[in-house]
């Protein structure tokens, strides 16, 4: 599932992140760097989904 959440994090950043933490800000800050570009939403969301991971946080 992980592989799947960081595939959906390059190809659709907030849907990523919103597997990943559901409902929060880390979502918001990526749906505004998805806007800004796609690029920044991908590492954000890569990196979230990792991070969340590591710490065992997602969902």
């Amino acid at each position: 599932m992980p592989l799947l959440r960081i595939l959906l994090g390059i190809v659709i950043p907030p849907l990523g992140v919103f597997l990943t933490t559901g409902v929060s800000t880390a979502l918001v800050v990526n749906i505004l760097l998805t806007l800004l570009g796609w690029l920044p939403g991908s590492i954000h969301a890569v990196w979230v989904i990792t991070k969340a991971g590591e710490r065992g946080e997602a969902y």
